[in-house]
């Protein structure tokens, strides 16, 4: 089977616009989650979330592509013109035919439903706008990406709540490992933060109302976040013909489902995600040096995640560096496990291991090296992105150092 490796990164999130830029508040461990802004949000319990602060779209986009591009389409498309331009790649002819488009999405346009919904039965208006149903829709980010480079070849969006983005990259990789494509372009994107999307999050009563603390014994909750995280997936010798730059390989993936619970997760069905993308790397347990975690901040989560990590890597477990970036982004929800992507490109290129901050007081139930609230360098050859969403839904991600 053919290798897969990452030539383009791109991101736009609560940390800041560009890869460099987020990279280097990953590096500080730099908190994004600061106090919403937008209409109505004086009716909401929960105040705080992983923003993007001082964004235009007008300097990025025009009037007519504005009437189409939700926000989490203009953050997908502002990354996926980052990744393209650091890929090289001109996608004419016969590779663009054989490249596509796979993303992970889970609100679709949830901005431009809050508001024709308040529009419609607040405001009294009898009409929407024509184009409100292709702005809203889940795969409207990935069709206007495919439409944007010329991608001929698969296209589609993926929606598994929390997981959607590495599912979204698994099934990009699986494309390229068998000959199907020979680049596509992956990751995902998300933006909830509106008076609908919160309000409707607050329900479930896992939010944090003053920060994210994953795996400490003081945490109280998720944020939650928004931006997106898009990557060029290339065929291994397709990429080295032309002497592109490689960021890292992509080695492995699994996906289970816990078929058990709703919204609780299972030890089982994580564990069997992540021996599972081992097995399908082919590498040995003991050469994962860092793992970023799903983490969300939830006693359920962190303590199930932390028991999976301890049940797979056995004594290993402990020599393990484990962390969270949601920490400083927040739960980008569809788009998390692309964000969280560029955490596990930095430490295997650059051997800077991103922090969990945050970090209060340990928790006797979350006994592993979580790189408490300072990143560190470290040199690893293998790492692991895990995602576990509601649902039961777990995918995880292997990756080698080029």
């Amino acid at each position: 089977m053919r290798r897969v490796v990452i030539t383009g990164a791109g991101t736009i999130n609560a940390l800041g616009e560009g890869v460099p830029t987020v990279l280097e508040a990953l590096r500080e461990g730099r908190c994004g989650i600061s106090d919403l802004e937008f209409r109505d949000v004086e009716r909401l319990a929960i105040r705080i979330g992983g923003q993007i602060k001082d964004y235009d779209p007008d300097t990025h986009f025009n009037r007519q592509q504005l009437a189409l591009y939700d926000r989490f389409t203009q953050f997908t498309l502002l990354a996926a013109r980052e990744a393209v331009a650091e890929s090289g790649l001109d996608f004419t002819g016969e590779l663009a035919d054989r490249s596509g488009v796979v993303l992970g999405n889970s609100g679709g346009g949830l901005l431009t439903q809050d508001e024709n919904y308040r529009a419609v039965y607040e405001e009294g208006k009898n009409r929407v706008h024509p184009f409100v149903v292709p702005k809203l829709m889940n795969n409207a980010a990935a069709s206007h990406v495919s439409m944007e480079f010329n991608l001929r070849g698969p296209s589609f969006t993926v929606a598994t709540a929390c997981a959607s983005s590495n599912h979204a990259m698994g099934q990009a990789f699986q494309m390229i490992r068998t000959g199907l494509c020979t680049a596509m372009i992956t990751g995902g994107s998300e933006s909830m933060l509106c008076f609908g999307g919160v309000k409707a999050w607050e329900g479930l009563r896992v939010m944090s109302k003053d920060a994210c603390r994953p795996f400490s014994a003081t945490r109280n909750g998720m944020v939650q976040g928004e931006g997106a995280g898009v990557f060029v997936f290339e065929e291994y010798e397709h990429a080295r013909a032309r002497g592109a730059t490689i960021l890292c390989e992509v080695l492995g993936f699994a996906m289970t489902s816990d078929a058990a619970d709703i919204v609780m997760p299972s030890k089982q069905g994580a564990a069997r995600a992540i021996a599972g993308a081992l097995a399908d790397a082919k590498v040995a347990k003991e050469r994962v040096g860092y793992i970023n975690a799903h983490g969300t901040g939830t006693a359920a989560n962190d303590k199930t995640e932390c028991a999976a990590v301890a049940d797979v890597f056995g004594q290993h477990a402990n020599d393990l560096m484990i962390s969270s970036t949601k920490s400083m982004h927040g739960h980008l929800i569809g788009g998390t496990g692309a964000v969280e992507l560029l955490a596990c490109i930095m430490a295997l290129r650059d051997g800077v291991i991103a922090p969990t901050i945050n970090y209060e007081e340990p928790d006797p139930e979350c006994a592993l090296d979580v790189v408490p609230n300072e990143a560190r360098e470290a040199q690893v050859d293998v790492v692991l992105s895990n995602a576990f969403a509601f649902g039961g839904l777990n995918a995880v991600l292997a990756l080698g150092r080029a």
